[in-house]
């Protein structure tokens, strides 16, 4: 059966479609968002931080290898964004500094992705949940929109002016982390809605997109081993404390620089052997950065209080000699790993680490010493849909596919190994897609 037509069909309702079909709508479109889960809000419900680079050059130094025309987009049209979020109502916080080169706001996603559907649906539009996509609409090389499937109904085409691919990504799916992250992905925890498992990234690839880099990376933390995630986990037992701690992989030896950043070190351990290792951090590190908070006006757990109650692999040594006694099940040598982090006592006190430590150059010499075994969580990958900066996805030769948008975790280009927000990359080019479709409706 064939449904009506809209002027913007918004497949997917996290941040990124939630944007793009609240913009779009409150401009006067006919809009439909559909979604495969039971409610709108995607990952966007466990965020509580939109947030960026606070100016290019910060954006060049942390983010290197990431397109340059869509991390000026990114850092240009922040502000603007934030600004749209308070106009609609969104409650956003002022301005704070997150991490160590970010800027940003404290964010009520859940008003915001709720106050999204109410904007849609006040407009006259339509929301559409426990819808799954199955293939695009084209005539001619132009998308006219999408053929879904309702739970317990007869599929239908929805047709639409423009089509905008808001899945949240593949990092739900084993087979595309395997694919496109690392093979030791394929059993890593999620830390992410059940429900991104490429769903934008096959209709895209129906209709001819061209995809991002290979090795670009994901964003994610490190967690405990031996624990099965919950959403009620995801900041609870993330260890983002990492980086003022070391890092021991299965051959007993660091091998990154924990310092830069925890979610950067949660890439380089999932290309470890079987991506698990030892985090190690001392009296001070667990005083100053196991139970303080991440970011400013953050909760701030006893991580390795929580990791122990939930069962994970941990233990306190009264000095560097007794990780001796680690429990041979685990597969480390604590002799080795005690003489490794003697080692780098020495040298950090002589100005100086192995690998380089450009951050939190103090020793581990201030016990006890906290032992927590730790692996890879993901929440989205970097790898996705070549968009230029107007959210239009792109063919090989980079021309836009018409008819075709995408905004969010579904895309890749912006980041390359390295991370700045997702929150803020959604809401940039969730109002680009916007943008786009607003103008062809009024041409």
């Amino acid at each position: 059966m064939s449904d009506k037509s809209f002027d913007v069909l918004v497949i997917g309702a996290g941040m990124a479609g939630c944007t793009v079909a609240a913009r779009a709508a409150a401009a006067g479109l006919e809009v439909c968002m559909v979604d495969v889960s039971d409610d709108v809000g995607g990952s966007a419900r466990y965020a509580g931080y939109v947030w960026t680079m606070p100016d290019h050059d910060a954006m060049t130094e942390q983010n290197p290898g990431g397109d340059e025309t869509l991390r000026r987009t990114l850092v240009d049209g922040f502000a603007d964004g934030v600004e749209w979020l308070r106009s609609v109502g969104a409650d956003v916080g002022p301005s704070q500094p997150i991490l160590s080169y970010g800027q940003g706001h404290r964010f009520d996603t859940n008003h915001f992705v709720d106050l999204c559907r109410k904007i849609v649906t006040g407009a006259g539009g339509q929301v559409l949940l426990g819808t799954e996509p199955e293939d695009l609409i084209v005539d001619d090389g132009v998308v006219q929109g999408v053929v879904v499937r309702t739970r317990g109904q007869s599929a239908r085409e929805i047709h639409s002016t423009a089509t905008v691919l808001a899945t949240g990504g593949f990092q739900a799916d084993a087979e595309h982390r395997a694919r496109h992250l690392h093979p030791n992905a394929r059993d890593v925890e999620l830390r992410s809605n059940p429900n991104s498992r490429g769903g934008g990234h096959r209709l895209a690839a129906q209709a001819g997109a061209a995809f991002g880099k290979t090795g670009a990376g994901f964003y994610g933390h490190l967690i405990p081993s031996e624990i099965a995630l919950t959403d009620a986990d995801f900041v609870e037992l993330a260890l983002y404390y990492s980086e003022h701690a070391l890092l021991f992989n299965l051959q007993n030896k660091r091998f990154t620089d924990e310092s830069l950043a925890d979610h950067l070190t949660t890439m380089e351990l999932l290309e470890q052997p079987q991506a698990r290792g030892l985090l190690i951090g001392d009296a001070r590190v667990y005083r100053d950065w196991m139970t303080t908070a991440y970011v400013e006006g953050a909760v701030a757990p006893d991580k390795f209080a929580a990791a122990s109650k939930r069962g994970g692999r941990t233990g306190m040594a009264d000095s560097l000699e007794e990780l001796a006694y680690l429990p041979e099940e685990w597969g480390y040598d604590g002799a080795a790993i005690a003489a490794e982090i003697d080692a780098y006592n020495t040298v950090v006190r002589s100005g100086g680490a192995v690998p380089d430590r450009r951050r939190d150059r103090l020793p581990l010499d201030e016990p006890p010493y906290y032992v927590i075994e730790t692996v890879p969580a993901v929440t989205f990958p970097f790898y996705g849909i070549r968009i230029d900066e107007h959210a239009r996805v792109l063919d090989d030769t980079g021309q836009p596919i018409l008819g075709l948008l995408a905004a969010g975790s579904d895309t890749g280009g912006v980041w390359y190994r390295s991370y700045g927000g997702g929150l803020a990359t959604a809401l940039v080019f969730g109002l680009a897609a916007a943008a786009t479709a607003i103008a062809a409706h009024s041409s």
